[in-house]
Formats: C-alpha cells, sequence, structure tokens
C-alpha cells in the first residue's frame, strides 16, 4: 500500500514540478484517465501529450492528500487541488478511483470533483 500512495503523490508532484519523467513508471501503456469535468485519456502517449499541452497554459500550484482508503487492487484518494490558468486561480477537491495492475502501474484512473467552500445551507 505504501508504494501505491508513493507512486500517486510523484504524480502528483510531476503536475507541481512540471516534471513528466516519471509518468511512465507509474502508468500503465494503457492507461484510461477519465477527468472530472469530462474528457477521457486513452494510452500512455496521449496522457504525455495531455501533460505537455495543459502545462504550457497552467501551473498547478498545490495538489495535496487528504486520505488514501485501499481495497484489493484498488486505491481511493481524496485530495485538494489548486490551479492557474490563464491567469486565473482556481481551487477544488476530488477524489480519485485508482486501479493498479500486477506491477503498481496505474491503469485506470477516474476523478470527481466537488466545491472546495463547504457551508451549512441551514445557518
Amino acid at each position: 500500500m505504501i508504494e501505491r500512495e508513493q507512486r500517486i503523490e510523484h504524480y502528483f508532484h510531476s503536475w507541481i514540478n512540471k516534471d513528466k519523467s516519471v509518468l511512465r513508471t507509474i502508468f500503465s501503456p494503457n492507461i484510461v484517465y477519465s477527468e472530472c469535468y469530462g474528457p477521457e485519456y486513452h494510452g500512455l502517449d496521449i496522457i504525455l501529450k495531455w501533460f505537455d499541452d495543459w502545462n504550457t497554459r497552467g501551473t498547478v500550484l498545490t495538489w495535496t492528500v487528504k486520505q488514501f482508503i485501499h481495497q484489493g487492487r484498488m486505491t481511493v484518494v481524496e485530495w485538494y487541488f489548486q490551479y492557474e490558468v490563464d491567469s486565473e486561480i482556481a481551487d477544488f477537491d476530488g477524489v480519485s478511483l485508482i486501479e493498479f495492475n500486477t506491477e503498481n502501474q496505474i491503469v485506470s484512473l477516474k476523478e470527481f470533483q466537488s466545491k472546495a467552500q463547504h457551508y451549512d445551507p441551514y445557518t
């Protein structure tokens, strides 16, 4: 479980550092990656292209883990994400459902998001 957590944290840091060099060890060549707002990427080569394209106009400022939950080959990670795109800063909370293969490479990753600012509607 620790190895999986470290891989996920290395992945998050690769965005903050704009360093895609670790992606070939973290992801399976046949990875399927679904972003929280709709886009879905099939294969490591497409993910590398997306990484380059996104980082030309955006910067990940923070991507921190809140908690991990493990079950079998699946890991769930709750996180907080803050970024800047086109000179505007935004943030949100999120959860990723991550499936690993027997080599502890990610074969499937599905992201879900929530507004970072939560409130009690009855107060």
